[in-house]
């Protein structure tokens, strides 16, 4: 049985390669052996040597002068982190608090399902499809037009709006009900390792991706968190964990920090450094923003939870000064792809190039729903995760009543989802379910 979804390959060993440069690892010594396995002709003959090699980069040493400071400990990460934000005293009312955290997911089924038929479109293909179907800029769920698709050379997928009636199954949703489902069992004191085995009970691998799908062969092999993010897993800093936050933010409503523990506990099993940042980023901005009404202040208190001195506020705080600079939303996007390389992976699917697209989706919003994943799925890049987290975020400041009809009335209140006794459930339904589990984490 070839299990080539496992295998490593020619590709990831050049994800390596960009991916210690970005840490900050001094590659000298290994930089012939990836060069000589690198024009090997037949991979799956050298598994054994690849495997060798990601073995040896993990422990390389750091240059001198690497400017960041990246701890993926949770200690160091508070050491690190400004000394600010702290949890909000305000509590909301029953009806407020159930708008917000429905408008919540609500709003990420909403901002995945714009983005999921596009995911991996490039962005040229993507504006001469949506100018094709008099929808660009983009301001509506996309349409399935099979001949105008072949022209654009791109796939005919099940997930446009004329061909679905729900909110159908995708790992951006699949993970917020794992989380809801974690912590209905385990609770407010559950640790990595609970997550890991749950991961093992109830979802199949086939339905992971990436580092998930690595840490999760690590899990098979016994080796524990946070070992599990780090054996063999070219994909560390990829955008797997910031789609994971989200849960962890609905259930710490007011409490940026708690929100970030929690989303640490998680993505520290798959991802280190700026890979787990990118979740905490997340959980602490939702934890906030039923608070505020200015996207910049749910940013900011967001990076109050991560490193000061790290990749990942650093690329923040870039989008931040281009929205002080009064730059318009399509230069913004313009400065987004001269930065990234959107035809490498490791640009394509990591966290730092698909959270700036998210801050910018937020910051470029004008408080609009729909201005705000819109502009988060046009980007391209990683459009399903960046809509998602863009359309859980503003659902969250907004609240449910305030979503427009024209995106949410298509969902019919129904998510699909890949996770073991959720197949098909309300959305509503895990609205109230999140509460349930945000009033016993207070107890």
């Amino acid at each position: 049985m070839k299990n080539i979804w496992l295998y490593i390959s020619k590709e990831d060993l050049n994800v390596e390669l960009e991916q210690l440069r970005d840490e900050g690892r001094d590659i000298s010594k290994v930089l012939p052996e990836f060069k000589k396995l690198l024009k090997v002709k037949d991979e799956l003959k050298y598994r054994k040597e690849f495997g060798e090699l990601l073995d040896k980069t993990i422990k390389l040493p750091m240059k001198k002068d690497y400017k960041y400071f990246e701890p993926s400990d949770l200690a160091g990460i508070k050491k690190a982190r400004p000394a600010s934000g702290h949890k909000i005293t305000g509590k909301l009312s029953t009806k407020v608090e159930f708008d917000r955290i429905y408008g919540a997911w609500l709003g990420r089924c909403a901002g995945c399902l714009l983005g999921k038929p596009v995911e991996g479109i490039r962005k040229a293909q993507f504006e001469k499809y949506l100018k094709s179907i008099n929808n660009f800029p983009l301001k509506s769920y996309i349409k399935s037009v099979p001949k105008l698709l072949k022209k654009a050379k791109w796939f005919d997928r099940p997930s446009f709006i004329n061909k679905v009636d729900h909110m159908v199954e995708d790992d951006d949703t699949n993970y917020t009900v794992a989380g809801m489902a974690l912590m209905k069992v385990h609770g407010k004191d559950f640790k990595s390792a609970d997550v890991a085995n749950f991961w093992m009970n109830n979802i199949p691998i086939l339905h992971t991706c990436t580092a998930e799908r690595v840490a999760y062969r690590n899990f098979a092999l016994e080796i524990d968190p946070p070992a599990s993010a780090v054996y063999r897993n070219v994909y560390r800093e990829w955008i797997g964990a910031q789609i994971r936050a989200d849960f962890f933010g609905y259930v710490a409503e007011g409490d940026p920090e708690k929100a970030a523990e929690y989303a640490f506990r998680d993505a520290s099993i798959s991802h280190v450094k700026n890979g787990i940042y990118g979740e905490m980023w997340v959980a602490a901005m939702l934890a906030v923003a039923p608070y505020y009404d200015e996207p910049l202040k749910v940013i900011q208190a967001g990076l109050n939870q991560i490193p000061e001195n790290c990749r990942l506020t650093e690329d923040i705080k870039e989008v931040i000064s281009w929205y002080y600079e009064c730059i318009n939303y399509s230069e913004a996007i313009n400065r987004i792809h001269k930065r990234w390389n959107e035809n490498k992976k490791h640009h394509w699917v990591h966290t730092n190039s698909n959270a700036q697209i998210v801050a910018i989706g937020l910051l470029f919003s004008e408080m609009d729903f729909e201005k705000a994943v819109c502009r988060a799925v046009e980007a391209a890049f990683d459009t399903d995760c960046n809509g998602a987290t863009v359309g859980s975020v503003m659902g969250m400041m907004l609240g449910a009543k305030k979503l427009p009809d024209k995106w949410v009335a298509p969902l019919h209140d129904t998510l699909e989802t890949g996770i073991a006794g959720y197949n098909m459930v309300k959305i509503s339904d895990m609205a109230k379910e999140t509460i349930k589990i945000s009033r016993r984490r207070a107890l």
